[in-house]
């Protein structure tokens, strides 16, 4: 029988802020964005102050550390459920200032009316009101004596009997001998358990992950300081996104502002690029794969407790030099130089809008992880360029990183480390892409009314990386149309096949059957069916008179259809029947990806 691994102990809740205020439970500076709203804070004291139950506050002990001299060094109790309760009440109860989703510091007050015994955030028109106590927080921590503040009370609203407000006001101050629920997870538990454990808990909640324990982890230790390596990251992405935060850090944190850490990000404050926004998430994991050549997070949250993997030991030094390695890590990602240089390689091989990139992340991270551990490795740019566009790219076309991401980077990054990564590049595509896959794996792949499966979005990157023109246009380019927000349109328009041929909405929206196109273009074609509108399309060829885009020539109409991966035979009208124009079409999107693969 599995024995108990965790104990359960009642403590008070000045006790849980005392301890709080002097380290002993690490509640690191930026651990998660406050993201409760007021509102809860205030439900919060309000069952504390009726009694109610309000859950359990979970920590685990870090794992006590062999120091260089031989000596024992005792860890901290990391917080792993409970943090937004915890900050709640240092908020309501303290005045201490939270981070909200918005990065932005604020001050929840909440008021108190003695005669309805009733909290409420603090408003203008309650802090007007005689009958409320605006800001609990100054008498929780006593800088207003409890006979005073009765006395006021009264003479501001004397129709209150005096016992009955005592009494009120008592039960008030008594929310901080109130008890919480604290369970401690057993010190001797591994990483990997305690991983486990935190990942389940929070399940039910905000999703979180392994990679929120690690950078918990990072910030609960300021001995090498992780407070501030965790702020770099958060910073560096909050910025990424919104690059007039960098005004506020500046302002109101002028100890970061000082750091190689801001002067490293210090270019996201004129950056608009949305290619790559990582979160704090992504940026660790390159970091960590880049660095370590390892791709499972819970094996950082080891090395930074200073885990020997042979010793199952936990020692100092090894604590030490992995903090500094993901430091270098952090940093590496965040060079201005290295950033702008690898979405560079990433846009030459086509990917030049973000919406060829959703729910491409893990191959979007693993590529700059390449490109970080190949410059780090020496290899010469025009390789490093090359490398990346390729491996990229087929992560796409077979889908490498959509299952097992941390098993699949783990593979591919040890291998990478041990030997030449142009022979394990050729030695996946010998496995990978053989002429099966081109002609026959990738063509069924394509069956699929999917807008955003990664084939269709390659080809789309082909198409820019070739220069093509958009369906019927003469000019205006496909790469032209995402970077003006263009959208897909369909060949055998929707309604028609949809009113026409009773077609469901999984056939008429075939990937196969997506094109981009001018708008205008698309709005005079309408409902009309191929035949009919290519039909006028010969016509314009001959005569002159347009009238779907600007096409007036049999040459360049027989190159657009090529540049679109659109039979020929579709001029002669042989191919208008719709299950059989998709099957050539897809035949042919394959091949151009074919040949746009192996011209990266």
């Amino acid at each position: 029988m599995a024995s108990q691994k965790y104990s359960v102990n009642q403590h008070l809740i000045e006790t849980l802020l005392a301890w709080v205020k002097s380290g002993e439970i690490a509640i690191p500076e930026i651990q998660r964005p406050f993201v409760w709203d007021a509102s809860q804070v205030r439900d919060l004291l309000d069952s504390l102050y009726k009694g109610y139950p309000v859950g359990y506050i979970i920590v685990w002990k870090n794992p006590d550390v062999r120091l260089k001299d031989g000596s024992i060094s005792a860890g901290k109790k990391v917080l792993i459920d409970g943090q937004q309760r915890i900050t709640a009440l240092s908020a309501a109860l303290v005045g201490q200032q939270v981070i909200n989703k918005e990065y932005k510091q604020i001050r929840i007050r909440i008021a108190f009316n003695p005669k309805e015994e009733r909290f409420e955030v603090t408003n203008p028109a309650i802090e007007k009101d005689k009958a409320w106590i605006a800001d609990v927080a100054p008498v929780m921590q006593g800088d207003i004596g409890l006979l005073k503040l009765i006395r006021q009370y009264r003479e501001a609203n004397p129709e209150v009997d005096e016992e009955t407000l005592e009494k009120v006001i008592t039960q008030l101050t008594g929310i901080t001998k109130k008890q919480i629920g604290l369970i401690e997870l057993a010190a001797e538990l591994d990483i990997e358990t305690v991983t486990e454990i935190f990942i389940r808990i929070n399940r039910e909640g905000v999703t979180l992950s392994q990679a929120d324990f690690a950078m918990s982890k990072i910030a609960a230790n300021e001995t090498y300081g992780g407070n501030v390596l965790r702020k770099a990251i958060d910073y560096f992405c909050h910025l990424a996104v919104a690059p007039e935060f960098y005004a506020f850090i500046e302002s109101n944190d002028p100890d970061f502002a000082k750091t190689d850490y801001f002067r490293a990000m210090r270019w996201l404050r004129n950056e608009n690029d949305d290619l790559y926004d990582p979160s704090y998430s992504d940026m660790l994991r390159v970091a960590f794969v880049s660095q370590f050549a390892r791709g499972k997070l819970a094996d950082l949250v080891g090395l930074l407790s200073g885990r020997n993997f042979e010793t199952r030991t936990y020692e100092d030094e090894i604590a030490a030099r992995s903090f500094d390695t993901l430091r270098q890590g952090v940093m590496d990602f965040m060079n201005e130089t290295n950033f702008k240089r690898f979405l560079m390689i990433i846009k030459s091989a086509g990917f030049v809008d973000s919406s060829l990139l959703q729910n491409r992340q893990s191959a979007l991270n693993f590529a700059y992880a390449l490109y970080l551990k190949l410059r780090r490795d020496n290899y010469p740019a025009d390789r490093i360029e090359h490398y990346v566009r390729r491996w990229f790219a087929l992560s796409l076309l077979i889908g490498r990183y959509s299952g097992q991401v941390e098993t699949r980077f783990e593979q591919d990054i040890r291998r990478i480390d041990s030997g030449d990564f142009g022979e394990y590049l050729a030695q996946i595509e010998a496995a990978e892409l053989s002429d099966t896959f081109w002609n026959v794996g990738l063509v069924q792949a394509l069956r699929t009314s999917n807008g955003n499966h990664p084939a269709f979005k390659c080809f789309i990157a082909a198409q820019v990386k070739a220069n093509d023109r958009g369906f019927l246009s003469k000019d205006i380019t496909v790469r032209s149309m995402l970077e003006h927000r263009g959208d897909v349109h369909h060949i055998f328009p929707r309604d028609y096949l949809k009113k026409k041929l009773g077609l469901k909405r999984s056939e008429y929206n075939q990937v196969a059957n997506y094109v981009y196109t001018q708008q205008e273009i698309n709005i005079a074609i309408g409902n009309n069916p191929p035949q009919e509108y290519m039909a006028s399309v010969l016509q314009q060829c001959q005569s002159g008179e347009l009238v779907y885009g600007r096409i007036d020539d049999m040459k360049s109409l027989r190159e657009n259809l090529v540049e679109n991966a659109i039979p020929t035979e579709f001029l002669d009208g042989s191919l208008f029947e719709y299950e059989s124009f998709l099957a050539e079409r897809r035949k042919m999107i394959a091949a151009k990806l074919k040949d746009y693969y192996f011209s990266l």
